[in-house]
């Protein structure tokens, strides 16, 4: 199975993607829907907005907790804001993190880092749109901005909200009059299919879907030798930062720890500050508690004795910039008391136009797909290598390596797209991850088994893991380098997006798949031993041979990946015709069904070239799908040379000495 998209549809979007569509400036329409000329429609026919792409239905909510006739729906209404409140509005005195109470859907991951957007008026307001508003020119239609594997887009929701005993089920405001949290969050179900589509997560994917950054996770108790030095950095350039304690059974969700720590809660880092304290340079770190009053109780504290030892302006300058439910505390109790810190780094077109230091960004889309470029990973060396491969080049080192050797920092996220979709199909995310080779090999070359049975990796992602995205940051000599996204396993399909995030200038490419006659044989003959209902003895060379003279367009007798699709999908339509043909399920043709299935794949024959093809193709009268295969290939080739010499369409063709061997198959007349 290959891309959805056809060649022409790619092309097209490639076209649209380099004229800056999918940009911040510039989202994609999210199921083709126009905000405002759906606005303007619904305000000139005097009526509300009713979104027939994600109806007020039980199929919006979910599919098994939240399926229809469960107790968790039963009895839900979808009502309008103004049905609920008197005067509702959108947002009230700007978005404070009381606006976001957690309703009945365990996406507290999601709500973590809706909390986080409200800390940067900036970042919240690309989300949410200006401008929105339940009093002038109000519609029931709202929209609201997410990224999405590589592109911004803008989707478009009605205000009709689920409703039981007269509370909305989720996302509410504190005091109940302010919607822009609940819609916002209903605009994020529609992106995935579903409410239910959003229980369980971690709050990175909320961050990376509301700024288009790359996160990054550590776990503190094995905590790099140069964390300090990633933060300071991550802060310089306006990064989101979320801290947090691991909870280890159920009872210690929120749990408070006796120095006014709260378990399983999402804190955010705001500052690095070094400070002379006794006669020695003291680390500290700011972090900000977002419920406000439950702060830190131990050691450099608010009111803890340390701050007497330091000088005393500059402990008016710390001290007097913190908001409330804000404390510090030394780096070295941090990397005690927390578990866990997540970095989600912005992308330049997320950073403010005067920051001038952020990382340099490229972006691969890419896929999966059995048969063809899904190989597993380096546990499968007969396949590891059919997985897509991305070449990098590492031209600078750091400007402060933090050893003596220079070394090139750099960051590789490796995201699956759409997975949340696939899960009322009762699928999930695949197990992904990637590796990373010296490469020295040819500009745009394609690596083969040999390459992966010679060399080891010289890095790889943490580990496979069953998440959205695994990003690593690595660093490594200035140098070429090959990245090898793959699932854990082989044959399993998926879209997917490679980010790079370098510090400083690098090149990147992606190698092209070219594939020769042996491997395109290797490549058929592992697919149809699949299928055990197809009676096959295996292609030969030379019926691969010919398969590829008939699809290579530029005579290197190798197939390209866009001419190997093409034939792929001729041999999935092949396949299909076979099968339908295949009258008695024997796995092989009869003369008899190779006539039926020949017309019905398009293909008018007289008796004296049906007989010529049966004695060439079948044995014994009884025709495999290999030999089936190979007798479309050599129609379709005599069909095309013909058709190249009949110019005017008359049926027949006349033919010069020169032009004879351009027809190939001369030893039969259409």
């Amino acid at each position: 199975d290959f891309s959805h998209l056809s060649i022409s549809g790619w092309i097209q979007k490639e076209r649209q993607k380099a004229g800056g569509l999918g940009s911040v400036q510039q989202a994609v329409r999210y199921q083709n829907q126009d905000f405002q000329a759906l606005k303007e429609e619904c305000l000139q026919n005097d009526s509300l907005f009713e979104d027939p792409m994600f109806p007020a239905e039980p199929t919006s909510l979910g599919f098994k907790e939240l399926g229809p006739f469960t107790a968790k729906t039963r009895g839900v209404e979808w009502k309008r804001p103004m049905e609920l409140t008197e005067n509702p509005q959108f947002i009230v005195g700007g978005a404070t993190r009381t606006d976001i109470c957690q309703g009945a859907l365990g996406d507290c991951w999601l709500l973590a880092a809706i909390g986080s957007l409200t800390l940067n008026e900036r970042l919240l307001h690309r989300v949410v749109p200006h401008g929105q508003t339940f009093n002038r020119q109000y519609a029931g239609i709202f929209h609201f901005q997410f990224w999405q594997f590589g592109e911004w887009v803008d989707v478009v929701i009605d205000d009709r909200l689920p409703v039981k005993d007269g509370e909305l089920l989720f996302v509410h405001s504190a005091e109940g009059s302010e919607f822009w949290s609940a819609l916002l969050e209903k605009a994020y179900a529609k992106l995935n299919g579903s409410y239910e589509a959003l229980s369980g997560g971690s709050t990175t994917e909320g961050f990376e879907d509301f700024t288009g950054g790359v996160s990054e996770m550590y776990e503190l108790k094995k905590a790099p030798r140069d964390l300090y030095r990633i933060i300071g950095k991550a802060l310089e350039r306006g990064s989101l930062l979320g801290c947090s304690i691991d909870i280890t059974s159920a009872f210690d969700m929120e749990a408070v720890t006796f120095k006014k720590l709260v378990k399983g809660h999402a804190y955010s880092v705001t500052a690095l500050r070094q400070v002379e304290y006794r006669g020695r340079q003291e680390r500290l770190i700011r972090i900000r508690n977002p419920w406000g009053q439950v702060e830190w109780t131990g050691a450099w504290s608010d009111n803890s004795s340390e701050w007497s030892s330091i000088d005393s302006a500059e402990k008016d300058e710390l001290l007097c910039k913190m908001e409330d439910g804000e404390f510090w505390m030394s780096f070295q109790e941090f990397l005690r008391q927390f578990s866990r810190l997540e970095i989600c780094n912005l992308t330049p077109d997320a950073l403010s136009e005067d920051s001038t230091s952020f990382w340099n960004t490229t972006m691969f889309e890419g896929g999966w797909r059995r048969g063809s470029t899904a190989g597993g990973c380096r546990n499968h060396p007969n396949t590891f290598w059919i997985n897509p491969q991305y070449k990098i080049c590492l031209l600078e080192e750091d400007d402060d390596p933090e050893d003596d050797e220079a070394a090139c920092s750099f960051l590789v996220a490796l995201m699956q797209k759409d997975r949340r979709r696939y899960r009322r199909h009762g699928q999930d995310v695949h197990t992904i991850g990637f590796a990373i080779y010296e490469y020295r090999g040819c500009h745009g070359v394609h690596m083969k088994k040999d390459f992966f049975l010679r060399h080891s990796s010289c890095a790889r992602s943490e580990t496979f893991i069953n998440l959205r995205e695994v990003s690593t940051r690595l660093r490594l000599p200035p140098g070429e380098y090959l990245i090898v996204p793959s699932t854990f396993e082989p044959a399993k399909e998926a879209d997917f997006v490679l980010r790079v995030f370098t510090e400083k200038q690098s090149e990147t490419d992606e190698t092209d798949m070219e594939i020769s006659v042996r491997e395109l044989r290797t490549i058929l003959n592992r697919v149809v031993s699949k299928h055990r209902d197809l009676q096959t003895d295996g292609f030969s060379l030379e019926s691969c041979r010919a398969m590829v003279s008939l699809m290579d367009k530029d005579g290197s007798a190798r197939l390209g990946l866009v001419e190997f699709q093409i034939l792929w999908n001729k041999i999935r339509k092949w396949l299909g015709i076979f099968r339908e043909f295949d009258l008695d399920k024997s796995g092989c043709m009869s003369s008899y069904e190779l006539r039926l299935a020949l017309e019905n794949g398009g293909f008018k024959l007289n008796n004296k070239l049906y007989q010529m093809l049966v004695a060439r193709y079948a044995d014994s009268e009884i025709i495999d799908f290999d030999n089936f295969t190979c007798c479309l290939v050599k129609l379709e080739a005599m069909f095309k040379a013909f058709q190249e010499l009949d110019r005017d369409g008359t049926g027949s063709a006349e033919i010069n000495i020169i032009e004879v061997p351009n027809t190939k198959p001369t030893s039969l007349n259409q």
